[in-house]
């Protein structure tokens, strides 16, 4: 597959990958295994999510007055081990935080497994350092229980406050607890129930990839065990046995294909001025202007002073001066078969990012850029 080049930020960065895309763009596309490109059917994570109660923290947990659900969720789990709260009781609680526990459950997790969990507050705490997560269960999208997590925060933040001033780095409100979390049931997953027959699904939809898998594939094994059922799936005849299964699969896995070129692609991020290119994308030739247009207003203020004895009063008077300067701009041409030919030529227009993504919006329009625009 094509490897993007990325270039954004001053015009001399962008002459920097040109120089650099000189040398890269003769390397021939080098084959990958079926690992790094597809995936099997049904192997793959779950998410999990829990609603807990943090607690031991310095004075920095939720205020109550703004988040009653956490004296009211920390109630509710004193009534379960026996302590009753008498009806009425305002507790101000400042060691204690509301807070939202996140997991990704492997496939083939079995109970007993431990897992890294994501702890983050959903309420007014300042920082959950120094913390303890309470026993919270964690649940999957169908609503039961997979997992229980409970252990002590891992913050990587710090702060530190006095007189009025504060200092921060990074983030306090969240935390992970490595192996925080113990499976408690597993997500049933058989593969190869149906006779031995498997599914191979590509990470992106290419008849030209798909077609080169299974050709490879059936090449390895020397006989039809692969077939292609669209675009992203393959069908495999796998043997029936779990053994022999897992053993077909490791092999598949492992067997070498060259995918098929990316499609020539130009991906445009309008909020940071970042432009990627991918070495598909050539310019037809095509002739283009560009120019900056400026406004410049300043404003000065004057004193009416009437005449002595007269009647008039004393005002202030705005004088404005309008200046429009507008920056030359040549018809210059562009084009490009090969992507350091294609930068080559954009740098001759000494555009910077965020002019270069409306020249590449004109260009697509005019029929001379060869590629998918892709505005993020």
């Amino acid at each position: 597959m094509a490897t993007p080049r990325i270039f954004h930020g001053r015009q001399w960065s962008i002459w920097l990958v040109a120089l650099l895309l000189t040398g890269l763009l003769t390397v021939p596309a080098h084959a990958e295994s079926v690992r790094e490109i597809a995936g099997f059917s049904g192997v793959r994570d779950n998410q999990l999510v829990g609603y807990g109660l943090v607690v031991g923290l310095d004075s920095t947990g939720d205020q109550t007055t703004q988040a009653p659900f956490t004296s009211q969720s920390l109630a509710n789990m004193l009534s379960q081990l026996g302590v009753s709260i008498p009806p009425g009781t305002n507790m101000q609680l400042r060691n204690v935080a509301a807070v939202m526990v996140t997991a990704d459950l492997p496939p083939f997790s079995r109970p007993g497994q431990r897992l890294d969990i994501v702890v983050s507050s959903i309420a007014n705490a300042s920082s959950l350092r120094g913390g303890t997560l309470l026993m919270t269960p964690m649940k999957g999208a169908d609503g039961d229980t997979y997992a229980i997590a409970q252990g002590n925060m891992l913050v990587g933040g710090a702060g530190a406050q006095a007189g009025g001033s504060s200092v921060q780095i990074n983030q306090q409100a969240s935390g992970r607890i490595p192996g925080g979390a113990l499976v408690e049931r597993e997500v049933p997953l058989d593969l190869g129930a149906n006779g031995g027959l498997l599914e191979l699904e590509l990470n992106e939809t290419d008849f030209g990839t798909a077609q080169r898998v299974v050709a490879a594939i059936n090449n390895e094994f020397g006989q039809t065990v692969a077939y292609a059922r669209n675009g992203r799936v393959i069908a495999l005849d796998g043997p029936p046995e779990d053994n022999a299964r897992v053993n077909f699969i490791a092999r598949v896995q492992s067997v070498q294909v060259t995918p098929t070129e990316a499609p020539a692609r130009v991906v445009l991020n309008a909020r940071t001025g970042s432009v990627v290119l991918n070495r598909a994308v050539t310019l037809r030739e095509a002739a283009v202007a560009h120019g900056n247009l400026s406004i410049m207003i300043d404003a000065n203020f004057g004193v009416s002073q009437p005449a002595p004895f007269g009647e008039g009063e004393t005002v202030v008077v705005p004088d404005a001066d309008i200046d429009i300067e507008q920056q030359e701009a040549y018809l210059q041409i562009v084009e490009g078969a090969q992507l350091n030919e294609v930068v080559n030529a954009l740098n001759a227009l000494g555009a910077t990012p965020q002019d270069l993504m409306s020249i590449l919006e004109a260009l697509k329009a005019s029929g001379s850029l060869r590629a998918e625009l892709e505005i993020i």
